[in-house]
Protein backbone atom coordinates (compact mmCIF):
# COMPACT_ATOMS: atom_id res chain seq x y z
CA UNK A 1 0.00 0.00 0.00
CA UNK A 2 2.81 2.42 0.46
CA UNK A 3 3.57 2.02 -3.29
CA UNK A 4 0.17 3.30 -3.85
CA UNK A 5 0.28 5.98 -1.84
CA UNK A 6 2.89 7.30 -3.24
CA UNK A 7 1.62 7.13 -6.85
CA UNK A 8 -1.47 8.30 -5.79
CA UNK A 9 0.17 11.55 -4.24
CA UNK A 10 1.45 12.23 -7.51
CA UNK A 11 -1.49 12.64 -9.05
CA UNK A 12 -3.36 13.31 -6.21
CA UNK A 13 -3.97 17.03 -7.82
CA UNK A 14 -5.75 15.45 -10.96
CA UNK A 15 -8.21 13.62 -8.76
CA UNK A 16 -12.09 15.10 -8.11
CA UNK A 17 -14.95 13.33 -7.32
CA UNK A 18 -18.26 13.23 -9.51
CA UNK A 19 -21.52 12.16 -8.15
CA UNK A 20 -24.10 10.54 -10.77
CA UNK A 21 -27.06 8.48 -10.23
CA UNK A 22 -26.03 5.16 -9.88
CA UNK A 23 -25.42 3.29 -13.31
CA UNK A 24 -26.32 0.01 -11.47
CA UNK A 25 -29.93 1.36 -10.43
CA UNK A 26 -29.13 1.62 -6.99
CA UNK A 27 -31.34 3.73 -4.80
CA UNK A 28 -28.31 6.18 -4.14
CA UNK A 29 -26.18 8.80 -5.74
CA UNK A 30 -22.73 6.73 -7.21
CA UNK A 31 -19.58 9.47 -6.63
CA UNK A 32 -16.54 8.27 -8.96
CA UNK A 33 -13.32 9.53 -7.35
CA UNK A 34 -11.51 9.57 -10.83
CA UNK A 35 -8.09 11.26 -12.82
CA UNK A 36 -7.32 11.66 -16.31
CA UNK A 37 -4.08 9.96 -17.11
CA UNK A 38 -1.15 9.54 -19.70
CA UNK A 39 0.31 6.09 -20.09
CA UNK A 40 1.52 4.46 -16.85
CA UNK A 41 4.07 1.61 -16.51
CA UNK A 42 3.10 -2.02 -16.56
CA UNK A 43 3.64 -2.00 -12.59
CA UNK A 44 2.11 1.29 -11.91
CA UNK A 45 -1.05 0.20 -13.29
CA UNK A 46 -0.95 -2.72 -11.72
CA UNK A 47 -0.59 -1.12 -8.16
CA UNK A 48 -3.71 0.93 -9.19
CA UNK A 49 -6.03 -1.64 -10.22
CA UNK A 50 -4.45 -3.84 -6.43
CA UNK A 51 -6.08 -0.81 -4.30
CA UNK A 52 -9.45 -1.27 -5.98
CA UNK A 53 -9.01 1.32 -9.11
CA UNK A 54 -10.53 0.47 -12.35
CA UNK A 55 -10.36 1.99 -15.88
CA UNK A 56 -12.62 3.78 -18.27
CA UNK A 57 -11.09 5.08 -21.19
CA UNK A 58 -8.30 7.50 -19.87
CA UNK A 59 -9.43 7.79 -16.59
CA UNK A 60 -8.33 5.86 -13.33
CA UNK A 61 -11.55 5.74 -10.85
CA UNK A 62 -12.76 4.47 -7.15
CA UNK A 63 -16.48 4.34 -6.35
CA UNK A 64 -16.46 6.78 -3.29
CA UNK A 65 -20.08 6.14 -2.53
CA UNK A 66 -21.48 8.18 0.51
CA UNK A 67 -24.45 6.09 1.16
CA UNK A 68 -23.12 2.79 -0.14
CA UNK A 69 -20.56 0.36 0.05
CA UNK A 70 -22.02 -2.39 -2.59
CA UNK A 71 -19.61 -2.01 -5.24
CA UNK A 72 -16.29 -4.52 -4.24
CA UNK A 73 -13.09 -5.39 -6.67
CA UNK A 74 -13.27 -8.50 -6.89
CA UNK A 75 -10.02 -11.00 -8.79
CA UNK A 76 -8.80 -14.39 -9.27
CA UNK A 77 -5.65 -16.30 -9.04
CA UNK A 78 -5.97 -18.47 -12.02
CA UNK A 79 -3.76 -20.89 -10.57
CA UNK A 80 -5.56 -21.80 -8.06
CA UNK A 81 -8.98 -21.41 -9.25
CA UNK A 82 -11.04 -24.72 -10.03
CA UNK A 83 -14.16 -24.80 -11.91
CA UNK A 84 -17.28 -26.23 -10.83
CA UNK A 85 -19.33 -28.30 -12.53
CA UNK A 86 -21.70 -25.95 -14.14
CA UNK A 87 -18.37 -24.10 -15.27
CA UNK A 88 -17.26 -27.56 -16.95
CA UNK A 89 -20.46 -27.88 -18.86
CA UNK A 90 -20.22 -24.24 -20.40
CA UNK A 91 -16.25 -25.26 -21.62
CA UNK A 92 -17.73 -28.14 -22.81
CA UNK A 93 -20.82 -26.33 -24.84
CA UNK A 94 -18.34 -23.97 -26.44
CA UNK A 95 -15.55 -26.43 -27.96
CA UNK A 96 -16.80 -25.54 -31.55
CA UNK A 97 -15.80 -21.53 -30.41
CA UNK A 98 -12.64 -20.42 -31.78
CA UNK A 99 -10.93 -18.30 -29.91
CA UNK A 100 -8.28 -15.11 -30.59
CA UNK A 101 -6.81 -12.47 -29.29
CA UNK A 102 -5.07 -9.13 -30.86
CA UNK A 103 -4.87 -5.68 -29.87
CA UNK A 104 -8.14 -3.89 -29.71
CA UNK A 105 -9.94 -2.52 -32.84
CA UNK A 106 -12.92 -0.57 -33.60
CA UNK A 107 -13.20 -2.52 -37.18
CA UNK A 108 -17.29 -2.69 -38.50
CA UNK A 109 -17.38 -6.33 -37.29
CA UNK A 110 -16.94 -5.46 -33.73
CA UNK A 111 -18.71 -2.44 -33.72
CA UNK A 112 -21.70 -3.84 -35.37
CA UNK A 113 -21.94 -6.60 -32.76
CA UNK A 114 -21.44 -4.13 -29.82
CA UNK A 115 -24.43 -2.25 -31.07
CA UNK A 116 -26.62 -4.99 -31.47
CA UNK A 117 -25.58 -6.55 -28.05
CA UNK A 118 -25.65 -2.45 -26.41
CA UNK A 119 -29.24 -2.29 -28.28
CA UNK A 120 -30.95 -5.38 -26.77
CA UNK A 121 -29.73 -6.02 -23.88
CA UNK A 122 -29.47 -2.08 -22.75
CA UNK A 123 -32.39 -0.57 -24.44
CA UNK A 124 -33.25 2.15 -22.05
CA UNK A 125 -30.00 3.77 -21.94
CA UNK A 126 -28.48 6.04 -24.66
CA UNK A 127 -25.25 4.12 -25.69
CA UNK A 128 -23.64 3.62 -29.12
CA UNK A 129 -20.96 1.49 -29.75
CA UNK A 130 -18.66 4.04 -31.33
CA UNK A 131 -19.25 5.90 -28.11
CA UNK A 132 -18.19 2.81 -26.03
CA UNK A 133 -14.94 1.99 -27.92
CA UNK A 134 -14.08 5.67 -28.06
CA UNK A 135 -14.60 6.78 -24.78
CA UNK A 136 -14.30 3.33 -22.55
CA UNK A 137 -12.32 0.63 -24.24
CA UNK A 138 -9.34 3.17 -26.59
CA UNK A 139 -6.95 4.64 -24.37
CA UNK A 140 -3.52 5.33 -23.92
CA UNK A 141 -3.30 4.43 -20.11
CA UNK A 142 -2.01 0.41 -20.76
CA UNK A 143 -2.11 -2.19 -23.34
CA UNK A 144 -5.33 -3.00 -24.29
CA UNK A 145 -6.37 -6.24 -26.29
CA UNK A 146 -9.62 -8.44 -27.03
CA UNK A 147 -10.22 -11.81 -27.12
CA UNK A 148 -12.53 -12.47 -29.87
CA UNK A 149 -15.01 -15.47 -30.18
CA UNK A 150 -15.92 -17.19 -33.42
CA UNK A 151 -18.33 -19.69 -34.60
CA UNK A 152 -17.54 -20.76 -38.40
CA UNK A 153 -16.10 -17.77 -38.57
CA UNK A 154 -18.99 -15.65 -37.46
CA UNK A 155 -18.01 -12.89 -34.87
CA UNK A 156 -20.20 -14.02 -31.67
CA UNK A 157 -18.09 -12.30 -28.54
CA UNK A 158 -15.77 -9.84 -27.77
CA UNK A 159 -13.95 -9.39 -24.57
CA UNK A 160 -12.10 -6.39 -24.14
CA UNK A 161 -9.07 -6.63 -21.45
CA UNK A 162 -5.94 -4.62 -20.06
CA UNK A 163 -2.93 -6.55 -20.11
CA UNK A 164 0.35 -6.11 -18.00
CA UNK A 165 3.53 -8.33 -16.56
CA UNK A 166 1.56 -9.52 -14.02
CA UNK A 167 -2.12 -8.81 -14.12
CA UNK A 168 -4.80 -8.72 -16.80
CA UNK A 169 -7.74 -6.95 -16.30
CA UNK A 170 -11.38 -7.60 -17.48
CA UNK A 171 -12.59 -3.97 -19.40
CA UNK A 172 -15.77 -5.12 -20.70
CA UNK A 173 -17.37 -8.23 -22.62
CA UNK A 174 -20.83 -7.80 -25.44
CA UNK A 175 -21.67 -10.75 -27.33
CA UNK A 176 -24.30 -11.97 -29.55
CA UNK A 177 -27.50 -12.31 -27.25
CA UNK A 178 -28.99 -14.75 -30.11
CA UNK A 179 -25.84 -17.01 -28.66
CA UNK A 180 -27.50 -17.22 -24.76
CA UNK A 181 -27.75 -20.60 -24.18
CA UNK A 182 -23.83 -20.50 -24.49
CA UNK A 183 -23.68 -18.65 -21.49
CA UNK A 184 -20.81 -16.75 -23.14
CA UNK A 185 -20.17 -14.30 -20.19
CA UNK A 186 -19.24 -17.27 -18.14
CA UNK A 187 -16.75 -18.81 -21.17
CA UNK A 188 -15.16 -15.35 -21.48
CA UNK A 189 -13.97 -15.39 -17.74
CA UNK A 190 -12.63 -18.69 -18.30
CA UNK A 191 -10.69 -17.91 -21.03
CA UNK A 192 -9.03 -15.57 -19.43
CA UNK A 193 -8.42 -17.44 -16.63
CA UNK A 194 -6.93 -20.26 -19.13
CA UNK A 195 -4.71 -17.46 -20.73
CA UNK A 196 -3.36 -16.63 -17.70
CA UNK A 197 -2.31 -19.72 -17.07
CA UNK A 198 -0.51 -20.05 -20.24
CA UNK A 199 1.54 -16.91 -19.69
CA UNK A 200 2.19 -17.24 -15.92
CA UNK A 201 0.01 -13.78 -15.05
CA UNK A 202 -0.71 -14.44 -11.51
CA UNK A 203 -3.73 -12.17 -11.26
CA UNK A 204 -7.08 -11.52 -12.69
CA UNK A 205 -9.21 -8.64 -12.13
CA UNK A 206 -12.69 -9.28 -13.04
CA UNK A 207 -14.23 -5.04 -11.29
CA UNK A 208 -16.87 -5.35 -9.05
CA UNK A 209 -19.07 -7.84 -8.02
CA UNK A 210 -22.32 -6.15 -6.17
CA UNK A 211 -24.12 -8.66 -4.32
CA UNK A 212 -27.39 -7.54 -5.13
CA UNK A 213 -27.12 -7.11 -8.95
CA UNK A 214 -27.33 -10.21 -10.93
CA UNK A 215 -25.29 -9.08 -13.60
CA UNK A 216 -22.62 -8.34 -11.33
CA UNK A 217 -22.82 -11.21 -8.64
CA UNK A 218 -22.48 -14.08 -10.93
CA UNK A 219 -18.17 -13.91 -10.44
CA UNK A 220 -18.83 -14.74 -6.92
CA UNK A 221 -19.34 -18.03 -8.36
CA UNK A 222 -15.78 -18.91 -9.46
CA UNK A 223 -13.84 -20.11 -6.71
CA UNK A 224 -11.37 -19.17 -4.99
CA UNK A 225 -11.99 -15.39 -5.22
CA UNK A 226 -10.48 -12.85 -3.61
CA UNK A 227 -12.70 -9.27 -2.48
CA UNK A 228 -11.04 -5.92 -1.33
CA UNK A 229 -12.55 -5.26 1.88
CA UNK A 230 -11.21 -2.39 3.93
CA UNK A 231 -8.19 -2.11 1.90
CA UNK A 232 -7.51 -6.15 1.65
CA UNK A 233 -7.91 -8.42 -0.20
CA UNK A 234 -9.61 -11.51 1.57
CA UNK A 235 -10.48 -15.08 0.35
CA UNK A 236 -14.48 -14.73 -0.58
CA UNK A 237 -14.80 -17.75 1.51
CA UNK A 238 -13.22 -15.69 4.78
CA UNK A 239 -15.22 -12.88 3.66
CA UNK A 240 -18.85 -11.66 5.86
Amino acid sequence: MQEFAFLHARMEQSFYDVTVDCPYHQPYPATFHQAASGPLSSRAMEVFLAAGFRRNGNFLYAMHCADCAGCIPIRLHPEAFVPNRNQNRVLKRNEDVEIGVGRIQPTRENLDLCEKFLQRRFPHKNNTAQGYYSGFFLNVITATYEFRYRLQGRLIGNGIVDIGDNFLNAVYYFFDPDEGRRSLGTFNILTMVDFCRQKGIPTLYLGYSIPNVAEMNYKLRFRPHYLLVDSQWRRGDDTP
